[in-house]
């Protein structure tokens, strides 16, 4: 058996982006118990600085082909190149990040396959399904979150799915791969190239979750815009970030950078405070493996208490005043 993924930098900086370090380490754990291989599939301009980091999660090789013409996303060349290497190495299972990129070539890839495609996966296995062998189970919420849907492709080879970034965790051992990268030969066409880009503007990150150990969010039983600056108040306090469920930001309580769940960001703090939120799966979506949760709601019977460590009944304009002002006293 064979897993292929796709390895993707980030273009300012000429790293891996953290999503090809999970898939790494899922695939490899997919694929350890069937002695099966992970193989890396890498286009673009230049290798990651630091693709050796790969082989320390579970890849044992990676192969590339790099053309300074394929700087920046060019959808049409992206998937020939990929489609050749996935044809010569003929996988079970193809894995991208869902990110901009990988959310741009996976349906492409997924076509020319004639295979199906599961987006925004939560989590993977792989099983025996009836008279067809080991295949790849892809877990989603779907219906708004409603539920939580486990999508397999039983006729099609190969099996493909996408991961968001911070779904997969990292373990804390490395192993010790040793490093393989193979050049990948290939008739490239200029014609491929049907993107002119004039000029590159980088979106500016509001909001870094990724190196915040508090997190004080908020969800629609705040209230109002009002109350929602108890939220950045106590956050202020701790030293904490701001997130948000989706109906927070849409009833306009906080820009949507500061999304959490399905549709947002996927968080594991040290610490996550939540404050009006009922706990719906496509929130407890991105940040259900915080190592510390603590719920505020007025609800006793809030979906979120079933996953907190604790939990606070009762108002919470009143409850984070109070917080508040005993974090300033000890201060």
């Amino acid at each position: 058996m064979k897993s292929i993924i796709y390895i993707e930098k980030n273009p300012t900086t000429n790293m891996l982006r953290n999503v090809s370090l999970e898939l790494a380490n899922k695939a490899y754990s997919l694929m350890q118990p069937y002695n099966g291989e992970v193989v890396g599939i890498f286009t673009g301009d230049t290798l990651p600085e630091n693709c050796d980091e790969l082989f320390k999660y579970g890849m044992h090789r990676l192969i590339h082909y790099t053309n300074p013409k394929l700087a920046n996303l060019q959808s049409t060349a992206y998937k020939n190149i990929i489609m050749q290497m996935i044809r010569a190495e003929d996988p079970e299972i193809v894995l991208f990040g869902a990110t901009h990129n990988g959310r741009d070539i996976a349906p492409l890839i997924a076509s020319a396959c004639r295979t199906g495609l599961t987006a925004d996966c939560t989590q993977l296995y792989i099983d025996d399904y009836k008279d067809k062998g080991k295949i790849l189970f892809q877990m989603r919420p779907a219906f708004g979150g409603n539920i939580l849907a486990t999508i397999i492709t039983p006729e099609a080879r190969p099996m493909m799915a996408s991961v968001r970034e911070g779904v997969m965790l990292l373990p804390e051992e490395k192993l010790n791969h040793p490093v393989k990268t193979e050049p990948f030969t290939i008739d490239f066409k200029d014609e491929w190239i049907v993107n002119e880009f004039l000029e590159i503007a980088p979106k500016q990150k509001k909001v870094d979750f990724s190196t915040a150990d508090i997190i004080v969010a908020g969800g629609a039983g705040i209230g109002n815009k009002q109350n929602f600056e108890l939220v950045r108040q106590l956050a202020h306090v701790l030293g904490g970030e701001i997130g948000a469920t989706r109906a927070a930001v849409d009833f306009g309580f906080v820009e949507k950078d500061h999304q959490i769940g399905q549709t947002g960001a996927v968080v594991r703090p040290k610490l996550y405070i939540a404050c009006g939120i009922s706990g719906q799966i496509q929130h407890r979506a991105g940040m259900e493996e915080s190592q510390k949760i603590i719920a505020i709601n007025k609800d006793p019977n809030a979906p979120i208490f079933g996953i907190a460590h604790r939990g606070i009944v009762g108002d919470l304009t009143e409850i984070i005043p109070t917080i508040i002002h005993y974090l300033k006293e000890e201060d």
